[in-house]
């Protein structure tokens, strides 16, 4: 059998979950809008701005959302985006609209929206235990030491 020299071959990088080093970063939400800001967040949770992502090594950071009372929907939304969810009783469907759910709690608006856009397995469930959102400018998150970003 003939052995040819040929270069060594670059194997692809799979990172482990031992070799995570998390960081936190904080987005203000205030002017930006709903979908578009949401998605930016779960990308920093799923890992995907590192370019040693491994879509199944939980290697994403972690991410401190403030001023979420000051978010921003496009066109219609604002009147029209309704929150559906089930009571598990017969006609136990309750629905409530963006501006109501805004006024109870507008940090839900964005954990929803984020919650959405992660994958649906147990990963994903991890991932978004680390996001952490305050409606105003206070947070209580220092000890993480995040690091200010802008989207």
């Amino acid at each position: 059998m003939k052995h040819h020299n040929k270069a060594k071959i670059q194997k692809t990088f799979i990172k482990r979950k031992e070799d995570v080093a998390r960081k936190w970063f904080i987005l203000d939400a205030s002017g930006k809008t709903l979908g578009r800001f949401c998605s930016e967040v779960a990308n920093i949770l799923r890992g995907k701005h590192n370019p040693e992502f491994t879509p199944h090594v939980d290697c994403g950071d972690g991410v401190v959302v403030i001023n979420a009372d000051q978010i921003r929907l496009t066109g219609n939304k604002e009147a029209q985006k309704v929150y559906r969810r089930y009571t598990g009783y017969i006609g136990g469907l309750r629905e409530t609209d963006f501006q109501t759910q805004m006024k109870r709690d507008p940090t839900f608006v964005i954990r929803h929206a984020v919650k959405g856009m992660l994958p649906k397995t147990c990963i994903g469930r991890k991932q978004a235990t680390r996001l952490r959102v305050f409606a105003k400018e206070a947070h209580e998150m220092a000890a993480q030491q995040p690091q200010k970003v802008n989207i």
